[in-house]
């Protein structure tokens, strides 16, 4: 079987894999070391990544998807959740899940050692996030240029609540 027909991964290929290095492109404090394990089996629609982010950083800018849903469960350390304006002390064995136009969400690792983690999440051809500590828009569309605009001056002709 090649490659791009697998359907296992053991855990000795896991591993064994190389993380890749991710910062979010609004948040330079939001660094962690990913292994997408969906992406190694061919998976499209669903993320199985295995997270690890470093005493100090966070997981991402704070952040709500309008389409798409996320959850993580802690397997080692601890750290913060932040949902909504509200902060929760998380640590192994804790799991959040993060439903499509809910509360925005982060996650920050406050102990002393790494936070891992596992982060199951969607991904649709087309999403919307808000990333209210900055006050922006995402708008991610299939085979388009991602657009970002300021929640502040969005046009809204027909009222919309978003």
């Amino acid at each position: 079987m090649s490659d791009a027909d697998k359907y296992i991964l053991s855990a000795a290929e896991i591993d064994t894999m190389q993380a890749r290095e991710k910062t979010h492109f609004l948040n330079e404090n939001a660094r962690r070391h990913e292994k997408a394990l969906s992406a190694e089996t061919g998976l499209s629609e669903l993320g199985f990544t295995l997270v690890v982010i470093e005493p100090g950083d966070e997981s991402t800018e704070h952040h709500k998807h309008y389409h798409e849903e996320e959850c993580l469960y802690v397997l080692e350390g601890q750290g913060q959740a932040r949902i909504g304006a509200e902060v929760h002390e998380i640590r192994a064995g804790d799991f959040i899940g993060c439903r499509k136009g809910g509360l925005a969400h982060s996650f920050k690792n406050t102990g002393k050692y790494p936070l891992r983690c596992i982060v199951v999440s969607q991904y649709k051809d087309h999403d919307v996030s808000d990333y209210p500590r900055l006050g922006k828009r995402l708008f991610r569309n299939k085979d388009l240029t991602w657009n970002m605009v300021d929640l502040a001056v969005i046009d809204r002709p027909f009222g919309a609540k978003t």
